[in-house]
């Protein structure tokens, strides 16, 4: 009998052996491995927490509210919203995604076999899906719940076909989501609680993950690798994703966008770049060696409080900055959004600043043809034209107000939107309430 058990204890010895032998992937390791803390990000954190619980003393967050259908935007209202140029299509609340808790990040996904289209919703303790094929009539498809624990912070993105998802709770690395399993999910079946298709952890918590679909990096941010730099992993096979290189030497990386570079610089025109959010500048890194990644400009700038997140304008010579706490801190309460000339990667240049009526926070902007697409917190959805641009020069051109319940700097009221269906329609994410399923009417 002894022989028999030993026999096996060599089998499973030479088999550990040669998968160790046959495992080429990288792991994060040594300088991979380097924590630095981060004073000023743990300080934002801390305070957000800090309000939150207030919020929910008062029993405001989350706030219960009854689901909306097809209120359009008229003569300034939309019901108790105020809005200009944009209808509300409708709201779904957050206790009918299934969470218990408040809203936060918010991505979107379109179905390449069906063109149906589908909010992928951030809350603190899980991600819904929601189809909004037929805006007025949303849809709550299924839920994935969180990998650990419940967090304030869940970040999204998606890459062919798959939800890459990370959070600041404990542990909680990153989930991988196969979202084609949304269409097995007939008209009229109640929403499922589904589980993850794969998960990555070579890190634990996460502030933001950052996507680039053009060449199938995922690059993760304020993790506690890399010195909160850019922990970049390969997710081409978006079941096996695989640690790729670190940007540790800016440290603590925000926020960033990385796209495959098409502006006019032409020393770096079809490389993979990086436009990184650093806390108090603007660093633009070279990946296109994951690793060997090149620290191009570091561009701090007056009144800096905390920078947040930006966005380029789609022929890549501009891009747009928010400052989270210049509003809550500066002088000036009135929102502030940056505008950079970065037709020179090495030497990027503030050119002006444009400043809302509105006095409230700034959080996400995303840009879609001439139009961004901003977050602000207490005033909610405000798109802006770019088009003059090159002259230092942006316009309010629609608004919708989802937080009537506060008008200051802080940090309640729109979390982030996706502007991005060719259907024109756009989600936005409250974090008090839910869902708003809106449309913009182009002046």
């Amino acid at each position: 009998m002894i022989w028999r058990y030993c026999a096996l204890f060599c089998i499973l010895a030479v088999a550990f052996c040669e998968a160790g032998r046959n495992d080429t992937r990288k792991h994060c390791e040594g300088k991979c491995r380097q924590y630095t803390p981060h004073p000023r990000a743990e300080e934002v954190m801390r305070l957000k927490e800090l309000l939150h619980a207030e919020c929910v003393h008062k029993h405001q967050c989350p706030t219960p509210k009854a689901a909306i259908r097809n209120q359009p935007c008229e003569n300034g209202r939309s019901g108790e919203y105020e809005c200009s140029n944009v209808d509300l299509l409708a709201f779904v609340p957050l206790d009918s995604m299934g969470s218990s808790g408040d809203g936060n990040d918010i991505w979107g996904w379109t179905d390449p076999e069906s063109g149906r289209e589908y909010a992928v919703v951030g809350a603190v303790d899980l991600t819904a899906f929601v189809d909004v094929t037929e805006p007025t009539e949303p849809r709550v498809i299924g839920t994935l719940r969180t990998h650990t624990t419940s967090s304030l912070w869940r970040d999204i993105k998606v890459f062919n076909n798959h939800a890459f998802i990370v959070s600041e709770a404990s542990n909680h690395g990153m989930q991988v989501f196969d979202l084609t399993q949304l269409r097995d999910v007939a008209p009229g079946e109640p929403a499922r609680e589904f589980t993850e298709t794969a998960h990555y952890p070579e890190f634990g918590n996460c502030h933001n993950v950052v996507g680039n679909e053009d060449t199938g990096f995922m690059y993760c941010v304020g993790s506690r690798t890399c010195s909160g730099g850019l922990h970049m992993v390969d997710v081409s096979n978006p079941n096996d994703p695989q640690y790729a290189g670190c940007f540790s030497q800016d440290g603590y990386v925000h926020d960033a966008q990385c796209v495959v570079y098409k502006g006019p610089d032409q020393r770096y025109a079809g490389k993979e770049i990086c436009f990184c959010y650093d806390e108090d500048t603007l660093t633009i890194v070279d990946v296109q060696d994951k690793s060997n990644p090149i620290l191009l400009s570091r561009v701090p700038y007056s009144n800096n409080y905390y920078t947040h997140q930006g966005w380029l304008t789609e022929d890549h010579t501009h891009l747009l900055l928010d400052d989270e706490l210049d509003e809550l801190y500066g002088s000036n309460k009135n929102t502030r959004t940056l505008i950079w000339n970065v037709r020179d990667l090495q030497e990027p240049a503030l050119i002006n600043s444009f400043y809302s009526e509105k006095t409230a926070s700034d959080h996400n902007l995303y840009i879609k043809g001439k139009y961004a697409y901003q977050s602000n917190y207490c005033a909610g959805l405000r798109i802006l034209d770019v088009s003059g641009i090159d002259e230092g020069e942006l316009k309010e051109v629609g608004y919708f107000d989802l937080a009537p319940y506060c008008s200051s700097p802080g940090f309640q009221g729109a979390w982030s939107s996706y502007p991005y269906f060719n259907s024109g329609t756009i989600v936005v994410n409250s974090i008090e309430l839910g869902l708003f399923v809106l449309r913009f009417n182009e002046p």
